[in-house]
């Protein structure tokens, strides 16, 4: 081989080793800034549930890596007693409101003691006496009227009443990059708004345990002997994608970013797309005119009964909106407010529970009276800075 083609050679090779160490470099570098959930801290909470008898509160988002936190805890030879589950159930596919039994998991035979039964949505005194600390490690979205944060209270209150102490595993908030809404008037509290926060809070749920134990929010002023682990190499301003969808209706990020805009459907005729491909992500009814997109909800797993099933809607596809366009505006009325005008129901068009979900009783009012949404959203910017301070004590991560 002549001296030529050898050089050209050894300097292709050199090009390839230099690429592979640059590649190696970014490998590390994108590890190392890795957002790391609180469940895949082990070192730091496996010494607290040594020789204790375990409950852990979870669902289908409660993993690492590849595998479940239970089962990750059994194999470790940890006392996993009873796993409590919530809305959807252990392995999150029922329904919406679906009332869920309890059951026995297949894999471990750990009971599952369901907080959506139908019941108090508190665990009962013989369970509270099975276990002596609750692990929480559930993928919340940070919505006042997602239910996920409900049931963390409820245990908390009683694990506070009977003595137990509580272990936060925290994960990001998708929605964590912003406050949204009006404080929730406590007496529309209901089973999708419990505390008095904004519809968006911002906050993680260990963010929230803290709160609501520094806030004194629950049963008679009582305090939860309350430890979080907090995740590593994350922001208030970290855009954190979910690995797993946190609930069957929200199956992809757009629809997480659009939710706190768009469920204020469930308390209208209107189809939000549950039993479609798009739910929260598009918008329509049979009657509304003047739109070319259609579609058609059908019953799907997660969505059994959707309302206007097997009906023609028309309407509006928000799928196409940019992930910048949603974050700017926030919550945004826009909508409901041109499916209300479209429809011309009048108050016929509201049903009481849209003041459960907005929480407050003037937006109705304002929507009837022709205000637009920068208008409404005006009305809350004091309830927004009056909790960003008090929330502030709180805080886990750099706003």
């Amino acid at each position: 081989m002549k001296y030529s083609a050898m050089r050209r050679i050894n300097a292709m090779g050199k090009q390839i080793l230099f690429l592979l160490f640059i590649c190696s470099i970014s490998i590390v570098q994108a590890e190392e800034n890795r957002v790391i959930v609180g469940a895949e801290r082990t070192a730091e909470y496996y010494p607290l549930l040594e020789g204790k008898r375990v409950a852990v509160f979870s669902n289908h988002t409660g993993m690492i890596g590849n595998r479940h936190l239970v089962d990750v805890l059994v194999g470790e030879g940890l006392n996993v007693v009873t796993i409590f589950s919530p809305e959807h159930g252990f392995r999150g596919n029922a329904d919406a409101g679906e009332h869920v039994s309890g059951s026995i998991d297949p894999k471990t035979g750990i009971k599952i003691s369901s907080l959506y039964d139908g019941k108090s949505g508190r665990p009962s005194d013989e369970s509270m006496r099975m276990f002596d600390v609750l692990v929480v490690d559930i993928q919340d979205v940070g919505l006042r009227f997602y239910t996920y944060y409900i049931s963390m209270v409820k245990l908390m209150d009683a694990c506070a009443e009977h003595g137990r102490m509580v272990i936060v595993l925290d994960r990001p908030n998708p929605n964590g990059h912003y406050i949204d809404g009006p404080i929730l008037d406590m007496k529309y509290k209901s089973g999708v708004g419990w505390l008095p926060i904004p519809v968006v809070h911002g906050m993680t749920l260990g963010e929230l345990a803290r709160m609501v134990n520094g806030e004194r929010w629950l049963s008679d002023g009582r305090i939860c002997d309350l430890t979080v682990i907090p995740c590593k190499n994350y922001t208030h301003r970290t855009m954190y994608e979910l690995p797993i969808p946190p609930s069957p209706n929200l199956p992809n990020m757009k629809s997480i970013y659009l939710y706190p805009s768009t469920c204020y459907f469930e308390a209208t005729p209107v189809s939000l797309g549950r039993g479609t491909d798009w739910p929260f992500q598009i918008y329509g009814h049979p009657n509304m005119v003047g739109y070319t997109f259609s579609f058609t909800p059908r019953s799907v797993p997660g969505a059994k009964n959707p309302p206007l099933l097997n009906k023609k809607c028309y309407g509006v596809d928000l799928t196409r909106l940019s992930n910048e366009e949603i974050w700017e505006k926030g919550i945004n009325f826009d909508y409901v407010i041109d499916a209300y005008r479209n429809l011309n129901l009048g108050d016929h068009f509201f049903r009481p529970f849209f003041e459960k979900l907005i929480g407050v009783d003037y937006v109705r009012e304002m929507i009837k009276a022709g205000k637009s949404s920068e208008e409404i959203k005006a009305m809350w910017h004091d309830d927004v800075e009056k909790f960003r301070e008090q929330r502030r004590p709180y805080l886990l991560y750099e706003e």
